[in-house]
């Protein structure tokens, strides 16, 4: 069995801590480890290998992650953009022999029960074995109204359900057989594209066709425009909805997709006076409860409790603003390392930059800016033009607008180092990449 890993989505219920380019899935929250990590710990001992759907930051991401499991040995579907779900497991269905049987999981899901998941997911691998496409329907623990529900009498689905209002909701808990939509799935590759291809050919032949001439191995790399030439839709209204192949697993193994803030704190920690606060530094407060408090080096929320589902419009305000806050935190991971912004200001950028042993940056200029690199730590290989030369430890260089340059680190140990951006334009566009060890978009 394949575990199929869906790590698209931005979470953002979940801003400040989740940005576009450091998602709820990949922020380390339990235990100082991410929900995608917990994914992949809870399915190893399940599936035979992963596949892991994203785009190409979050792959940098996953592998960073993978990496500190010491699991290495992985494949990778890479998508130029996201068109839902069932575009995404699609892709990856084309990609496997017809019989494989696939375990399909979001990666920002908790599951806290594991004995009883084990459980639920053995009881879907002999279903989908039979021909099914299986759903995992969650027993309902209170009426929620920011899930979908099922339907079903027993292992038999009867109907899907939309988010309903809070009566609706109540209503549903009460009748005992409807459950909370999962979005985990567990079928048969061949099965699964049998019945797309009947309920959704556009999707089938689109994803088909995008399949065609991507590199095969370890990662599978589609290209923009044949992804945009999918039609976008959810595995739910393309195929779920539709099919009479479908089984639902009921499942009471104390799952959160930890949606919210609010659905956060039911898992970590609360003050005495019940207010949820998540922050680096200390925080105090005087005679407040039920709040939510979450403080970021460069964002603030606050929250009660119980509204933290409207974060999601102050992300749409943000946006309107062009405002870099819903994109990265301070500190950006990139596949050679890290930087994180010390000071932005017009004219002017200050950067701690931190670069990977073996690792490099890729040959690249800058049309608005010059750049000084003090070194603090380590010994950085830097070419400039036509010349490569040695930097070491509280030696500096210089590097002016226009010119080609690289930074590499040959060394054991990583390279930490200053940045002075200079110039008239400091946006993280102003580059063009001549090569990158990381088929990143080059000129």
């Amino acid at each position: 069995m394949v575990n199929l890993i869906l790590c698209g989505g931005s979470g953002t219920r979940l801003w400040p801590l989740s940005r576009t380019l450091m998602p709820k899935q990949f922020v380390k929250l339990f235990d100082n480890q991410s929900l995608f990590q917990l994914t992949v710990l809870r399915n190893n001992a399940l599936c035979d290998e992963q596949l892991i759907v994203s785009n190409s930051e979050q792959y940098f991401l996953a592998l960073d992650q993978l990496e500190e499991l010491g699991k290495t040995n992985n494949r990778y579907l890479l998508e130029p953009i996201g068109r839902n779900t069932a575009p995404a497991i699609a892709l990856a269905c084309l990609t496997l022999a017809p019989e494989t049987v696939v375990l399909v999981t979001p990666s920002d899901h908790l599951i806290k029960d594991q004995n009883a998941y084990q459980a639920v997911v053995k009881r879907a691998e002999v279903l989908a074995n039979e021909g099914f496409l299986v759903t995992f329907g969650i027993k309902p623990r209170y009426a929620e109204t920011g899930y979908g529900y099922i339907e079903a009498n027993g292992e038999d689905v009867q109907s899907f359900k939309e988010k309903p209002d809070e009566m609706t909701a109540k209503n549903y808990v009460a009748k005992g057989n409807y459950y909370w939509n999962s979005g985990m799935f567990c079928f048969k590759a061949g099965i699964f594209l049998e019945e797309l291809k009947h309920y959704s050919p556009l999707i089938y032949e689109a994803s088909k066709q995008a399949c065609k001439n991507v590199n095969d191995g370890h990662m599978i790399r589609i290209k923009h425009e044949a992804m945009m030439a999918i039609p976008e839709d959810s595995i739910d209204y393309a195929v779920m909805e539709k099919s009479d192949k479908v089984k639902m697993v009921p499942s009471d193994i104390n799952w959160s997709d930890v949606g919210s803030f609010d659905a956060l704190s039911d898992e970590l920690d609360n003050d005495e006076n019940n207010n949820f606060i998540l922050s680096h530094k200390q925080v105090c407060t005087i005679d407040i409860k039920d709040l939510i408090i979450i403080d970021t080096e460069d964002a603030l929320l606050i929250s009660r409790k119980g509204s933290s589902q409207k974060v999601k419009e102050i992300v749409s305000k943000l946006k309107t603003q062009n405002s870099l806050l819903t994109t990265t935190h301070n500190t950006v991971h990139r596949p050679w390392g890290t930087y994180t912004v010390l000071e932005d200001k017009s004219g002017y950028k200050i950067k701690k930059i931190m670069v990977k042993p073996g690792k490099r940056l890729s040959l690249q200029k800058h049309f608005h800016r010059n750049e000084h690199w003090v070194v603090v730590s380590g010994t950085a290989t830097v070419r400039v033009e036509d010349k490569t030369f040695i930097v070491r430890e509280n030696e500096s260089t210089y590097i002016k607008s226009g010119e080609i340059h690289r930074l590499e680190n040959l060394g054991k140990i990583p390279i930490i180092l200053i940045e002075a951006q200079v110039g008239s334009y400091t946006g993280e566009d102003d580059i063009v990449r001549i090569e990158d060890d990381f088929k990143r978009e080059t000129i």
